[in-house]
C-alpha cells in the first residue's frame, strides 16, 4: 500500500529582501522547526539565519517539487522577491500560521 505524501518547495529568508534560501521537503512543520532550531550548525540556513517561512508550494509528486526547486534556483533574485511579495507582501513567517 503507497502512502500519499504532500511535497513541499519553500522559500526562506533571513528578512524582508534578506538571504534566501530554497529547499524541497515532504514535512514542511517538521522541516522548518530544523531550519529555527539549527539543528545543523554549520548549514547554510544556520549561518545566514534564514529561518522565516515566506513562500511555499504543494506537490503530489517529489519529482515535481525537485524540478520546481532547481527551476527557482535558477531564477534572478528581483524574480523570486517579485514571487514572495505577490502572495506574501508583508513577508511573514508562515510557520506561525501552522503552529
Amino acid at each position: 500500500m503507497k502512502k500519499d505524501y504532500i511535497y513541499y518547495t519553500y522559500i526562506l529568508a533571513s528578512k524582508r529582501n534578506g538571504t534566501l534560501y530554497i529547499g524541497v521537503t515532504n514535512s514542511l512543520y517538521s522541516r522548518m522547526l530544523q531550519h529555527k532550531l539549527k539543528i545543523n550548525k554549520n548549514s547554510f540556513t544556520a549561518k545566514y539565519s534564514t529561518d522565516k517561512l515566506v513562500y511555499y508550494e504543494e506537490y503530489q509528486n517529489i519529482q515535481d517539487a525537485i524540478v520546481r526547486e532547481k527551476k527557482l534556483k535558477r531564477y534572478k533574485r528581483q524574480w523570486k522577491i517579485e514571487l514572495i511579495e505577490k502572495d506574501n507582501p508583508a513577508w511573514r513567517d508562515f510557520l506561525k500560521d501552522m503552529e
